[in-house]
């Protein structure tokens, strides 16, 4: 629910977002999301579980800097400064 509400203008091709955020927004909950999710997993015993889907989380987004880098060059007011999307 929370990715399809909140998107950085351009971030998607999936349609406007109901609630446009800036870029480095939108990275901090995508980060949030993901440390809870891999706190939550390691916090209900599965230790190996918790630490092969973190290792998952910083692959994907060490392979998607490009994005990351883009979400970050994003305006503070949540327009696009770049130029475009990615």
């Amino acid at each position: 629910m929370l990715w399809a509400t909140f998107r950085a203008p351009g971030d998607s091709t999936a349609g406007k977002a109901p609630a446009s955020i800036p870029g480095v927004v939108r990275l901090a909950l995508e980060l949030v999301f993901f440390a809870a999710a891999t706190l939550a997993l390691y916090s209900i015993g599965s230790e190996t579980v918790s630490l092969v889907f973190g290792v998952a989380v910083v692959a994907h987004y060490a392979a998607s800097y490009d994005r990351i880098l883009w979400l970050l060059r994003q305006g503070r007011s949540g327009t696009e400064t770049s130029g475009g999307a990615r």
